[in-house]
């Protein structure tokens, strides 16, 4: 079992998902990312395997020893692997350390401190990293429709832009998330979309239930990022249809099961 703060033995068993776009714009600097699927971990049950929502019903040392391989997959401690008290808001903070004590109410974070790991964690909705690797600044991400539309994207960026990073030079990815096909909404849901820009009903298809739309959350936030300027790919993995691979918040809820895990998005900027 790999120790906290030492790569874990087989970084394949953890295989992240990672972007083409990010992949080569960070090759030969000390920036590393990942898309954690829920294979690698020691969780059971509902949560198999590497569940890192630490406000699952899971056992908290299952989780803890999941955060901890995560972590060494970057080479760091787990005490160096920061999340917030994510919220679905449009909120972005800048982080300098690992926190002391509560974690901050917030849905992104963005820093340009060596050796501090920055995660989201999700169940279906869109876990979106971001790196300017020549200004050496990175943010992560946690955008549900509401955070989407709400505008954490954007605040991200200026987060970043504050620590340094330049616009043309950030590179940003949406990992896996619902895809089109299950994410199944109401009129309510499509008014308050359309209402604030007509542009937006493009990413609602009609659903076999009547009145109601299939949500293209993936095509929302490429908008999104296409209109901030930032060069960007989409992994287009649905955590929905993939049980194999992602946990999904939706999918619990259709099977009326009592819990579901989380998986984590994360990247870090190595330490000299």
């Amino acid at each position: 079992m790999p120790q906290s703060g030492q790569r874990a033995e087989s970084d394949d068993a953890l295989a992240p998902v990672q972007s083409p776009l990010l992949s080569a714009r960070l090759a030969g600097t000390a920036l590393r990312h990942g898309f954690f699927t829920r294979r690698g971990g020691v969780s059971s049950g509902i949560y198999e395997s590497l569940n890192c929502g630490a406000g699952s019903d899971d056992r908290p040392e299952d989780v803890a020893e999941n955060r901890a391989r995560v972590a060494g997959w970057f080479g760091e401690d787990v005490s160096r692997l920061v999340n917030l008290h994510q919220c679905h808001s449009a909120d972005a903070i800048a982080v300098d350390a690992p926190f002391a004590g509560e974690r901050p109410r917030a849905d992104a974070l963005v820093t340009k401190t060596p050796g501090l790991v920055l995660g989201v964690l999700t169940a279906d909705c869109g876990p979106v990293l971001f790196a300017d690797p020549t200004a050496g600044v990175i943010g992560a991400a946690h955008a549900g429709w509401r955070g989407a539309l709400g505008g954490v994207l954007e605040a991200t960026l200026a987060a970043m832009m504050k620590l340094g990073a330049r616009r043309e030079a950030i590179g940003a990815c949406l990992g896996p998330s619902i895809g089109r096909r299950a994410y199944e909404v109401g009129p309510e849901f499509v008014a308050r979309f359309t209402e604030e820009d007509k542009v937006f009903s493009r990413f609602f298809s009609p659903s076999g239930k009547e009145g109601h739309a299939l949500f293209d959350l993936a095509g929302f936030i490429g908008l999104r990022l296409d209109r901030a300027g930032i060069a960007h790919d989409i992994m287009g993995q649905c955590t929905y249809e993939n049980e194999q691979d992602f946990f999904s918040y939706r999918r619990s809820t259709h099977r009326g099961e009592p819990d579901y895990g989380r998986q984590i998005s994360a990247i870090s900027i190595a330490a000299s």
